[in-house]
């Protein structure tokens, strides 16, 4: 930065010391462009900043302030205070010192410059973006795929998830990645769109009143509407908490449901669970509850029950299998959406989690939410998470708003021809699909079969609606395979074993939420394996 203020004072000959051609320590306050009025310490930092940058803005010098013009009608060479004549540096020193000094600058300047947050862009929805892959797993090719992440990264393109596949690509559909929406949410254009000022969010708190003290009000609008809209679950009566995920809120169910006690709570979930039930409980190794296992052979009184309906993995509507004074429950209904079953009843039970990752696909958003009956378990739950990330962020609060009001709108004011906008729609008719081309190609194999079909009449379409899981609870029953995951690895294809869900191996879980070109691929190949 010392280099470029130097430039400054080098090459115009107003800046010059006492001497000819030499230098003075810079002048903390620069000309401004029309040589009249002096520049402030921040406009000349902005100056030098574009210089360093190789470029200007408007009303900015390039390289250094545009010099004092001379008094009209003056066509003499100014004169110092002594009466001694200005001397100009020749040509070829100014050019020398600029050249100098632009490198010295640059030289200082490049770690700051490489550091700096890239800015923000914007891209349009059918742009294409750079596929941003660990350059390692490119092999030899990994050194342009390096180039082509660098100069995404320097653009400020966002991250794009998993990369593309090819015929020949391994088929990860081990993650329920709710990639599947991405094409319906490029097409809503603007709807879905915010824009948070660089002010906005700084508090902690968003509403000291509520129970939830860090709960967004808009977030809180959008869940209850968007239940209303649906009739999937009661809202009145009931404490809206937002979490980091709804595995953020299980955490929290469970610190909230479990008082000090001489043994640990017991946690079960009638098989096959949701293969997170287990890891979550016992990753802590917390005094206050522990992992008991199949709900269906459990004994005691006491205990908190995990119902997750529909069923993670395989899609059935579950129900509660204990009944005790001491016992609690706590409903998983995360795939409870027209996209996935039929909607039949509005729940209501004291504890109920959603999350948007399965609702609308923004998995990465990170926000879920939980209606829950009783303030003093609200307020336990929202403690928990006050000690674990004080908080959720409002960031993301506001943009799950955004979302949810983007789905309620298409079906409250509709505009015309504007019915692609309808999430739900969408998401019936593409599972629906996906389920069709899966049990054709378990049929052409002959070695997989998948659970029975089955439908009900949905209170928000008001018509029949087909069971179409966002998991497909695949078995494969070839006599010599014993761990069906092991096997489709052997082909490339990447499930999770059923032995995760307290279940047989034979069985795997998997996803049916995965981009086009992956799932197209996975059924091709599913059904050539005999």
């Amino acid at each position: 930065m010392t280099a470029l203020r130097r430039l400054g004072t080098a090459v115009d000959g107003n800046f010059q010391g006492p001497a000819a051609g030499g230098m003075v320590p810079p002048s903390p306050r620069l000309l401004a462009p029309n040589g009249s009025a002096p520049r402030s310490p921040a406009a000349s930092r902005r100056e030098e900043a574009a210089a360093a940058s190789g470029g200007g803005g408007p009303g900015l010098a390039p390289l250094r302030p545009t010099p004092a013009k001379p008094p009209l009608g003056s066509g003499k060479i100014q004169k110092r205070a002594g009466g001694k004549p200005r001397k100009r540096a020749p040509l070829w020193q100014a050019a020398l010192f600029v050249s100098v000094a632009i490198h010295a600058g640059l030289f200082v300047l490049h770690p700051y410059v490489n550091s700096a947050a890239p800015p923000h862009r914007h891209h349009h929805p059918q742009e294409p973006q750079a596929c941003l892959t660990h350059p390692e797993a490119a092999g030899s090719d990994g050194g342009r795929r390096r180039a082509t992440q660098e100069k995404a990264w320097a653009a400020g393109a966002p991250s794009t998830g998993k990369p593309a596949v090819t015929p020949e690509s391994v088929i990860n559909l081990d993650h329920g990645d709710p990639t599947m929406f991405e094409e319906f949410w490029r097409g809503t254009g603007a709807a879905a769109e915010i824009v948070i000022p660089g002010w906005q969010t700084m508090s902690y708190f968003s509403d000291v009143g509520n129970v939830c003290w860090f709960l967004e009000p808009g977030l809180d609008h959008e869940v209850r509407r968007l239940h209303r809209l649906v009739g999937n679950a009661a809202v009145d009566g009931y404490h809206v908490l937002v979490g980091t995920g709804s595995t953020q809120l299980f955490m929290a169910a469970l610190y909230a449901l479990s008082p000090p006690a001489a043994a640990p709570m017991s946690v079960v979930s009638t098989a096959p669970y949701y293969s997170s039930y287990p890891a979550v409980t016992d990753f802590l190794q917390s005094g206050l509850f522990r992992w008991a296992g199949d709900a269906s052979s459990f004994t005691g009184d006491t205990y908190i029950e995990l119902v997750c309906s529909p069923n993670n993995p395989d899609g059935t509507i579950r129900e509660a299998v204990l009944s005790s004074a001491s016992g609690v429950a706590v409903h998983d209904l995360a795939y409870y959406w027209p996209q996935y079953t039929a909607i039949t009843k509005r729940a209501d039970h004291d504890i109920m989690l959603f999350t948007v990752s399965k609702s609308t696909g923004h998995a990465g958003t990170r926000i879920g939410w939980a209606l829950v009956k009783d303030r003093d378990v609200a307020r336990k739950m929202t403690k928990f998470i006050e000690l674990n990330t004080i908080g959720v962020s409002k960031d993301s609060q506001l943009r799950a708003a955004t979302v949810l009001r983007a789905v309620s709108d298409a079906y409250e004011l509709p505009a015309a021809g504007e019915e692609h906008r309808r999430l739900f729609d969408y998401g019936r008719r593409k599972m629906a699909e996906r389920w069709s081309m899966l049990r054709e190609a378990a049929a052409a194999s002959g070695i997989f079969s998948l659970p029975d079909e089955t439908s009900g009449y949905c209170n928000f379409t008001k018509d029949m609606a087909s069971t179409n899981p966002a998991f497909a609870w695949l078995r494969c029953d070839r006599e010599d395979v014993e761990d069906c995951a092991s096997f489709l690895r052997g082909h490339k294809i990447l499930t999770r074993s059923g032995s995760q869900f307290g279940a047989d191996p034979r069985y795997v879980r998997v996803s049916m939420l995965d981009r086009d070109d992956a799932y197209d691929i996975f059924v091709k190949r599913l059904a050539s394996l005999k």
